[in-house]
Protein backbone atom coordinates (compact mmCIF):
# COMPACT_ATOMS: atom_id res chain seq x y z
CA UNK A 1 0.00 0.00 0.00
CA UNK A 2 1.57 3.44 -0.97
CA UNK A 3 1.81 6.40 1.71
CA UNK A 4 -0.90 8.64 -0.57
CA UNK A 5 -3.14 5.81 0.54
CA UNK A 6 -2.35 6.31 3.91
CA UNK A 7 -2.82 10.02 4.28
CA UNK A 8 -5.63 10.33 6.06
CA UNK A 9 -3.85 10.80 10.18
CA UNK A 10 -5.23 14.41 11.45
CA UNK A 11 -3.49 16.66 13.56
CA UNK A 12 -4.84 16.55 17.32
CA UNK A 13 -5.94 13.36 17.07
CA UNK A 14 -4.71 10.05 19.22
CA UNK A 15 -2.85 8.22 16.13
CA UNK A 16 -1.38 11.61 15.44
CA UNK A 17 -0.07 12.34 18.31
CA UNK A 18 1.37 8.88 18.47
CA UNK A 19 2.73 9.03 15.36
CA UNK A 20 4.70 12.41 15.86
CA UNK A 21 5.73 10.77 19.66
CA UNK A 22 7.47 8.12 17.44
CA UNK A 23 8.83 9.72 15.12
CA UNK A 24 9.95 12.69 17.25
CA UNK A 25 11.41 9.69 19.79
CA UNK A 26 13.35 8.10 16.76
CA UNK A 27 14.88 10.80 15.14
CA UNK A 28 15.21 12.85 18.36
CA UNK A 29 17.55 9.79 19.66
CA UNK A 30 19.92 10.50 16.75
CA UNK A 31 19.76 14.45 17.55
CA UNK A 32 20.79 14.19 21.14
CA UNK A 33 23.54 11.88 20.38
CA UNK A 34 24.68 14.44 18.24
CA UNK A 35 25.10 16.94 20.83
CA UNK A 36 24.69 15.36 24.21
CA UNK A 37 28.76 14.18 23.97
CA UNK A 38 29.94 18.10 23.20
CA UNK A 39 29.60 18.42 27.00
CA UNK A 40 31.23 15.03 28.00
CA UNK A 41 33.87 15.40 25.95
CA UNK A 42 36.32 16.83 28.58
CA UNK A 43 35.43 14.28 30.98
CA UNK A 44 35.58 11.58 28.23
CA UNK A 45 39.32 12.71 27.29
CA UNK A 46 40.75 12.64 30.52
CA UNK A 47 38.96 9.06 31.62
CA UNK A 48 40.02 7.63 28.17
CA UNK A 49 43.47 9.14 27.86
CA UNK A 50 42.00 11.01 24.74
CA UNK A 51 43.80 13.82 22.24
CA UNK A 52 41.97 15.79 20.84
CA UNK A 53 41.72 14.58 17.64
CA UNK A 54 40.29 11.33 19.40
CA UNK A 55 37.07 13.29 20.62
CA UNK A 56 36.73 14.84 17.15
CA UNK A 57 36.39 11.23 16.12
CA UNK A 58 34.04 10.76 18.92
CA UNK A 59 31.68 13.40 17.80
CA UNK A 60 32.47 12.64 14.00
CA UNK A 61 32.65 8.93 13.55
CA UNK A 62 29.17 9.14 14.58
CA UNK A 63 27.84 11.77 11.95
CA UNK A 64 30.59 10.34 9.79
CA UNK A 65 28.36 6.78 9.06
CA UNK A 66 24.95 8.44 10.07
CA UNK A 67 25.68 10.91 6.80
CA UNK A 68 27.09 8.14 4.85
CA UNK A 69 23.89 5.77 4.97
CA UNK A 70 20.96 8.67 5.42
CA UNK A 71 19.98 8.10 1.59
CA UNK A 72 20.86 4.84 1.18
CA UNK A 73 18.07 4.44 4.44
CA UNK A 74 15.60 6.44 2.96
CA UNK A 75 15.65 3.91 -0.37
CA UNK A 76 15.33 1.16 2.18
CA UNK A 77 12.19 2.55 3.83
CA UNK A 78 10.62 3.58 0.37
CA UNK A 79 11.45 -0.19 -0.51
CA UNK A 80 10.67 -2.46 2.47
CA UNK A 81 8.42 -0.15 4.54
CA UNK A 82 9.40 2.91 6.48
CA UNK A 83 8.31 1.69 9.63
CA UNK A 84 10.04 -1.73 9.16
CA UNK A 85 13.36 -0.14 8.44
CA UNK A 86 12.61 2.86 11.24
CA UNK A 87 12.23 -0.15 13.44
CA UNK A 88 15.43 -1.92 12.56
CA UNK A 89 17.14 1.29 12.89
CA UNK A 90 16.01 1.95 16.41
CA UNK A 91 17.17 -1.53 17.66
CA UNK A 92 20.34 -1.43 15.86
CA UNK A 93 20.60 2.22 17.43
CA UNK A 94 19.94 1.16 20.81
CA UNK A 95 22.25 -2.00 21.17
CA UNK A 96 25.20 0.34 19.62
CA UNK A 97 24.41 2.63 22.49
CA UNK A 98 25.21 -0.06 24.82
CA UNK A 99 28.36 -0.90 23.12
CA UNK A 100 29.21 2.48 23.74
CA UNK A 101 28.78 2.40 27.03
CA UNK A 102 30.48 -0.01 28.25
CA UNK A 103 33.92 1.18 25.35
CA UNK A 104 36.87 0.68 27.43
CA UNK A 105 39.33 2.86 25.33
CA UNK A 106 38.84 5.79 22.88
CA UNK A 107 39.48 3.32 19.94
CA UNK A 108 36.60 1.05 20.98
CA UNK A 109 34.28 3.98 21.56
CA UNK A 110 35.26 5.67 18.04
CA UNK A 111 33.98 1.93 16.65
CA UNK A 112 30.96 2.07 18.67
CA UNK A 113 29.60 5.44 17.58
CA UNK A 114 30.23 4.52 14.01
CA UNK A 115 28.03 1.91 14.90
CA UNK A 116 25.31 3.96 16.51
CA UNK A 117 25.67 6.18 13.28
CA UNK A 118 24.75 3.31 11.22
CA UNK A 119 21.66 2.67 13.01
CA UNK A 120 21.05 6.44 12.85
CA UNK A 121 21.24 6.18 9.20
CA UNK A 122 18.33 4.04 8.81
CA UNK A 123 15.90 5.58 11.13
CA UNK A 124 16.90 9.19 10.69
CA UNK A 125 14.67 9.49 7.16
CA UNK A 126 11.85 7.06 8.36
CA UNK A 127 10.63 9.34 11.03
CA UNK A 128 10.13 12.37 9.17
CA UNK A 129 8.94 10.10 5.70
CA UNK A 130 6.46 8.90 7.55
CA UNK A 131 4.82 11.88 8.75
CA UNK A 132 4.86 13.13 5.57
CA UNK A 133 3.29 9.95 3.71
CA UNK A 134 0.57 9.12 6.75
CA UNK A 135 -0.83 12.54 7.53
CA UNK A 136 -3.54 14.43 5.01
CA UNK A 137 -1.95 16.87 3.31
CA UNK A 138 -3.19 20.18 5.13
CA UNK A 139 -2.04 19.03 8.13
CA UNK A 140 1.79 18.04 7.02
CA UNK A 141 3.04 21.62 7.54
CA UNK A 142 2.25 21.93 11.35
CA UNK A 143 2.82 17.77 11.81
CA UNK A 144 6.58 18.59 10.33
CA UNK A 145 6.59 21.40 12.24
CA UNK A 146 5.84 19.87 15.70
CA UNK A 147 8.17 17.65 14.37
CA UNK A 148 11.16 19.42 13.49
CA UNK A 149 10.50 21.93 16.43
CA UNK A 150 10.08 18.55 18.95
CA UNK A 151 13.38 17.21 17.14
CA UNK A 152 15.44 20.32 17.73
CA UNK A 153 14.73 20.37 21.06
CA UNK A 154 16.02 17.02 21.33
CA UNK A 155 19.33 18.55 19.62
CA UNK A 156 19.60 21.86 21.83
CA UNK A 157 18.78 19.89 25.26
CA UNK A 158 21.63 17.41 24.48
CA UNK A 159 24.12 19.62 26.74
CA UNK A 160 21.72 19.86 29.22
CA UNK A 161 20.87 15.96 29.59
CA UNK A 162 24.36 15.55 29.05
CA UNK A 163 25.51 17.76 32.38
CA UNK A 164 22.64 16.79 34.34
CA UNK A 165 23.73 13.17 34.04
CA UNK A 166 27.30 13.91 34.31
CA UNK A 167 26.73 15.54 37.69
CA UNK A 168 25.32 12.36 39.37
CA UNK A 169 26.80 9.90 37.10
CA UNK A 170 29.30 8.26 35.06
CA UNK A 171 29.19 9.73 31.35
CA UNK A 172 28.71 6.24 30.01
CA UNK A 173 25.16 6.82 31.17
CA UNK A 174 24.75 9.55 28.72
CA UNK A 175 24.33 6.73 26.02
CA UNK A 176 22.90 3.82 28.52
CA UNK A 177 19.97 6.28 28.59
CA UNK A 178 18.93 5.67 24.87
CA UNK A 179 17.77 2.32 25.68
CA UNK A 180 14.63 2.69 27.93
CA UNK A 181 13.79 5.69 25.46
CA UNK A 182 14.99 3.23 21.93
CA UNK A 183 11.74 0.83 23.75
CA UNK A 184 9.60 3.00 24.26
CA UNK A 185 9.43 4.19 20.51
CA UNK A 186 9.31 0.80 19.24
CA UNK A 187 6.51 0.14 21.41
CA UNK A 188 4.49 3.30 20.06
CA UNK A 189 5.49 2.46 16.53
CA UNK A 190 4.23 -0.97 16.37
CA UNK A 191 1.17 -0.10 18.25
CA UNK A 192 0.04 3.30 15.88
CA UNK A 193 2.61 4.04 13.42
CA UNK A 194 0.76 2.23 10.21
CA UNK A 195 3.21 0.98 7.63
CA UNK A 196 3.59 2.97 4.00
CA UNK A 197 6.07 2.23 1.18
CA UNK A 198 6.55 3.69 -1.87
CA UNK A 199 5.10 0.84 -4.55
CA UNK A 200 7.29 2.48 -7.11
CA UNK A 201 10.79 1.92 -5.55
CA UNK A 202 13.45 0.35 -7.13
CA UNK A 203 14.48 -2.99 -6.01
CA UNK A 204 18.11 -2.85 -6.55
CA UNK A 205 20.18 -0.52 -3.97
CA UNK A 206 22.89 1.46 -5.13
CA UNK A 207 26.23 0.11 -3.11
CA UNK A 208 28.59 1.36 -4.95
CA UNK A 209 27.18 4.68 -4.02
CA UNK A 210 26.87 4.80 -0.54
CA UNK A 211 30.20 3.13 -0.58
CA UNK A 212 31.66 5.85 -2.57
CA UNK A 213 29.62 8.40 -0.36
CA UNK A 214 31.43 6.94 3.01
CA UNK A 215 34.82 7.52 1.71
CA UNK A 216 34.09 10.43 0.35
CA UNK A 217 33.54 12.24 3.54
CA UNK A 218 35.75 9.71 5.93
CA UNK A 219 38.92 10.92 3.38
CA UNK A 220 37.83 14.81 3.59
CA UNK A 221 37.20 14.34 7.50
CA UNK A 222 40.19 12.71 8.55
CA UNK A 223 42.36 15.26 6.10
CA UNK A 224 40.61 17.75 8.05
CA UNK A 225 41.05 16.32 11.59
CA UNK A 226 44.37 15.49 10.69
CA UNK A 227 45.60 18.38 8.80
CA UNK A 228 49.44 19.36 8.26
CA UNK A 229 50.55 15.80 7.50
CA UNK A 230 51.29 14.08 4.66
CA UNK A 231 48.89 11.01 5.73
CA UNK A 232 45.68 13.71 5.65
CA UNK A 233 46.70 15.34 2.63
CA UNK A 234 46.75 12.18 0.90
CA UNK A 235 43.10 10.97 2.91
CA UNK A 236 42.06 14.24 1.40
CA UNK A 237 42.61 13.98 -1.77
CA UNK A 238 41.39 10.19 -2.05
CA UNK A 239 38.39 11.87 -0.07
CA UNK A 240 37.31 14.57 -3.16
CA UNK A 241 38.37 11.43 -5.52
CA UNK A 242 35.82 9.67 -4.03
CA UNK A 243 33.42 12.52 -4.50
CA UNK A 244 34.02 12.53 -8.17
CA UNK A 245 33.36 9.39 -8.45
CA UNK A 246 30.21 9.30 -6.83
CA UNK A 247 28.73 11.68 -9.34
CA UNK A 248 29.99 10.10 -12.20
CA UNK A 249 28.51 6.52 -10.76
CA UNK A 250 25.37 8.29 -9.67
CA UNK A 251 25.03 10.06 -13.16
CA UNK A 252 25.54 6.57 -15.19
CA UNK A 253 23.68 4.67 -12.68
CA UNK A 254 20.37 2.78 -13.55
CA UNK A 255 18.63 3.37 -10.97
CA UNK A 256 20.91 5.64 -8.61
CA UNK A 257 20.68 5.95 -4.98
CA UNK A 258 20.15 9.73 -5.39
CA UNK A 259 19.01 10.59 -8.96
CA UNK A 260 20.84 13.83 -9.72
CA UNK A 261 17.58 15.16 -11.61
CA UNK A 262 16.30 16.17 -8.66
CA UNK A 263 18.81 19.06 -7.88
CA UNK A 264 17.74 20.62 -10.99
CA UNK A 265 14.90 21.95 -9.29
CA UNK A 266 16.33 25.74 -7.67
CA UNK A 267 14.34 25.13 -4.44
CA UNK A 268 15.03 22.14 -4.00
CA UNK A 269 18.95 22.79 -4.23
CA UNK A 270 19.15 26.23 -2.60
CA UNK A 271 17.05 24.51 0.31
CA UNK A 272 19.62 22.40 0.99
CA UNK A 273 22.66 24.38 0.19
CA UNK A 274 21.47 26.32 3.77
CA UNK A 275 20.79 23.30 5.28
CA UNK A 276 24.58 22.51 5.01
CA UNK A 277 25.41 25.89 6.22
CA UNK A 278 22.94 26.63 8.91
CA UNK A 279 23.81 23.05 10.44
CA UNK A 280 27.05 23.89 10.03
CA UNK A 281 26.78 26.78 12.17
CA UNK A 282 24.87 25.00 14.65
CA UNK A 283 27.38 21.94 15.04
CA UNK A 284 30.12 24.13 15.73
CA UNK A 285 28.66 27.04 17.94
CA UNK A 286 27.13 23.98 20.47
CA UNK A 287 31.04 22.29 20.44
CA UNK A 288 32.99 25.33 20.52
CA UNK A 289 30.35 27.26 23.30
CA UNK A 290 30.09 24.21 25.61
CA UNK A 291 34.09 23.92 25.71
CA UNK A 292 34.43 27.59 25.96
CA UNK A 293 32.12 27.43 28.95
CA UNK A 294 33.73 24.74 30.84
CA UNK A 295 37.68 25.55 29.83
CA UNK A 296 37.38 29.53 29.86
CA UNK A 297 34.46 30.43 32.00
CA UNK A 298 34.72 28.05 34.43
CA UNK A 299 31.55 26.31 34.34
CA UNK A 300 30.82 22.75 35.67
CA UNK A 301 29.23 20.54 32.86
CA UNK A 302 26.01 20.76 34.41
CA UNK A 303 25.84 24.78 34.24
CA UNK A 304 27.32 24.08 30.82
CA UNK A 305 24.95 22.06 30.05
CA UNK A 306 22.21 24.54 31.62
CA UNK A 307 23.68 27.67 29.87
CA UNK A 308 21.85 26.42 26.60
CA UNK A 309 18.03 26.24 27.91
CA UNK A 310 17.04 29.29 26.36
CA UNK A 311 17.57 27.59 22.67
CA UNK A 312 15.20 24.65 24.39
CA UNK A 313 13.03 27.28 25.31
CA UNK A 314 12.69 28.51 22.27
CA UNK A 315 11.83 25.84 20.14
CA UNK A 316 9.43 24.45 22.48
CA UNK A 317 7.38 27.65 22.38
CA UNK A 318 7.94 28.74 18.83
CA UNK A 319 9.05 25.99 16.52
CA UNK A 320 5.67 24.58 15.50
CA UNK A 321 4.52 28.09 15.01
CA UNK A 322 6.86 28.63 12.78
CA UNK A 323 5.60 26.01 10.51
CA UNK A 324 2.43 27.77 10.61
CA UNK A 325 3.90 31.02 9.71
CA UNK A 326 5.49 29.66 6.61
CA UNK A 327 2.87 27.89 5.28
CA UNK A 328 0.26 31.52 5.37
CA UNK A 329 3.86 33.66 4.03
CA UNK A 330 5.64 31.27 2.31
CA UNK A 331 9.48 30.23 3.12
CA UNK A 332 11.51 33.04 2.02
CA UNK A 333 10.93 35.14 4.49
CA UNK A 334 11.38 32.68 7.51
CA UNK A 335 14.15 30.71 5.59
CA UNK A 336 16.32 34.72 4.96
CA UNK A 337 15.27 36.03 8.30
CA UNK A 338 15.78 32.98 10.37
CA UNK A 339 19.72 32.59 9.47
CA UNK A 340 20.38 35.89 9.82
CA UNK A 341 18.79 36.32 13.77
CA UNK A 342 20.61 33.48 14.18
CA UNK A 343 23.77 35.11 12.99
CA UNK A 344 22.96 37.71 15.28
CA UNK A 345 22.58 35.97 18.44
CA UNK A 346 26.32 33.89 17.35
CA UNK A 347 27.76 37.24 16.96
CA UNK A 348 26.76 38.47 20.96
CA UNK A 349 28.50 35.24 21.63
CA UNK A 350 31.55 36.31 20.65
CA UNK A 351 31.71 38.04 23.86
CA UNK A 352 32.16 34.62 26.06
CA UNK A 353 35.23 34.91 27.85
CA UNK A 354 36.79 34.23 31.23
CA UNK A 355 34.71 36.91 32.91
CA UNK A 356 31.51 36.69 31.09
CA UNK A 357 28.17 37.22 32.79
CA UNK A 358 25.42 34.68 31.57
CA UNK A 359 22.99 37.17 32.05
CA UNK A 360 24.56 39.73 29.46
CA UNK A 361 26.29 37.25 27.43
CA UNK A 362 25.31 33.92 27.11
CA UNK A 363 21.25 34.18 28.30
CA UNK A 364 20.37 37.00 25.04
CA UNK A 365 23.26 35.38 22.45
CA UNK A 366 21.58 32.18 22.79
CA UNK A 367 18.09 33.83 23.13
CA UNK A 368 18.71 35.33 20.00
CA UNK A 369 20.01 32.27 18.34
CA UNK A 370 17.04 30.01 19.19
CA UNK A 371 14.76 32.71 18.13
CA UNK A 372 16.12 32.69 14.76
CA UNK A 373 16.33 28.73 14.98
CA UNK A 374 12.93 28.56 15.44
CA UNK A 375 11.82 30.70 12.44
CA UNK A 376 14.16 28.52 10.05
CA UNK A 377 14.15 24.53 11.25
CA UNK A 378 10.14 23.72 10.06
CA UNK A 379 9.62 25.69 6.83
CA UNK A 380 13.57 24.39 5.97
CA UNK A 381 12.02 20.53 6.27
CA UNK A 382 9.05 22.03 4.56
CA UNK A 383 10.27 23.34 1.58
CA UNK A 384 12.98 20.71 1.21
CA UNK A 385 9.89 17.82 0.71
CA UNK A 386 7.38 20.12 -0.61
CA UNK A 387 10.33 20.77 -3.70
CA UNK A 388 10.21 16.88 -4.24
CA UNK A 389 8.04 14.61 -5.44
CA UNK A 390 5.78 13.34 -3.37
CA UNK A 391 6.86 9.33 -3.77
CA UNK A 392 10.35 10.17 -2.98
CA UNK A 393 9.25 11.05 0.52
CA UNK A 394 11.69 8.95 2.02
CA UNK A 395 15.03 9.98 -0.70
CA UNK A 396 13.76 13.94 0.05
CA UNK A 397 14.23 12.83 3.79
CA UNK A 398 17.14 11.39 3.67
CA UNK A 399 18.70 14.39 1.74
CA UNK A 400 18.01 17.30 3.91
CA UNK A 401 19.18 14.69 6.74
CA UNK A 402 22.04 13.47 5.49
CA UNK A 403 23.56 17.19 3.99
CA UNK A 404 22.37 18.74 8.04
CA UNK A 405 24.87 15.84 9.04
CA UNK A 406 27.67 16.74 6.69
CA UNK A 407 27.27 20.23 7.73
CA UNK A 408 28.40 19.10 11.13
CA UNK A 409 31.00 16.81 10.34
CA UNK A 410 32.46 18.67 8.43
CA UNK A 411 32.44 22.26 10.98
CA UNK A 412 33.52 19.86 13.66
CA UNK A 413 36.45 19.07 11.65
CA UNK A 414 37.39 21.87 9.85
CA UNK A 415 36.96 24.81 12.60
CA UNK A 416 39.44 23.20 15.14
CA UNK A 417 42.86 23.37 13.22
CA UNK A 418 41.89 26.42 10.94
CA UNK A 419 41.42 28.48 14.24
CA UNK A 420 44.65 26.86 15.86
CA UNK A 421 43.26 24.35 18.14
CA UNK A 422 44.77 20.74 18.01
CA UNK A 423 46.25 18.43 20.61
CA UNK A 424 45.12 18.66 24.15
CA UNK A 425 44.46 22.32 24.00
CA UNK A 426 40.88 22.14 23.72
CA UNK A 427 41.85 21.62 28.55
CA UNK A 428 43.89 24.68 28.18
CA UNK A 429 42.19 27.92 28.57
CA UNK A 430 44.66 30.45 26.85
CA UNK A 431 44.49 27.96 23.64
CA UNK A 432 40.75 27.67 23.81
CA UNK A 433 40.11 31.46 24.14
CA UNK A 434 42.06 32.00 21.23
CA UNK A 435 40.19 29.76 19.15
CA UNK A 436 37.05 30.58 20.55
CA UNK A 437 36.40 34.05 19.12
CA UNK A 438 37.30 33.26 15.53
CA UNK A 439 35.21 29.76 15.11
CA UNK A 440 32.47 31.70 16.27
CA UNK A 441 32.35 34.89 14.19
CA UNK A 442 33.07 31.63 11.26
CA UNK A 443 29.52 30.33 12.51
CA UNK A 444 28.08 34.20 11.99
CA UNK A 445 29.40 34.53 8.66
CA UNK A 446 27.87 30.90 7.74
CA UNK A 447 24.74 32.06 8.76
CA UNK A 448 24.03 35.45 7.20
CA UNK A 449 25.62 33.29 4.03
CA UNK A 450 22.27 31.34 4.44
CA UNK A 451 19.48 33.81 4.58
CA UNK A 452 21.16 35.50 1.40
CA UNK A 453 21.03 32.25 -0.24
CA UNK A 454 17.73 31.81 0.56
CA UNK A 455 16.81 35.53 -0.53
CA UNK A 456 17.43 34.96 -4.52
CA UNK A 457 17.03 31.55 -4.59
CA UNK A 458 13.58 30.71 -2.52
CA UNK A 459 10.61 31.56 -4.27
CA UNK A 460 8.22 33.28 -2.44
CA UNK A 461 5.81 30.54 -2.54
CA UNK A 462 6.27 26.41 -2.97
CA UNK A 463 3.23 24.28 -4.93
Amino acid sequence: MDGTSLSQVRMGTRAGRAVIAAATLGSGLTLLDGTVVNVALRIIGTDLGADLAQLQWISNGYLLSLTSLILLGGSLGDHFGRRRVFLIGTVWFAVASLLCGLAPTPEALIAARILQGIGGGLLTPGSLAIIQSVFVREDRPPAIGAWSGLGGIAAAVGPFVGGGILEVASWRWIFLINLPLALLTVWIALRYVPETHDPTATRHFDIPGATLTMLALAGLTYGLIEVGSAVALVAGLLGVAAGVAWVRVERRAREPMLPLGMFRNRTFSAANAMTLLVYAALGAVLFFLVLQLQTVTGYGPLAAGMATLPITVCMLLLASRGGRFSARAGPRIPLTFGPVVMGLGTLWLVTVDADASYLTTVLPGLTVFGLGLSLTVAPLTATVLAAAPEEHAGLASGVSNAVARAGSLLAVAALPPLVGLTGEQYADPVALDAAYTPAILACSGLLVLGGAISWVLIPAHVP
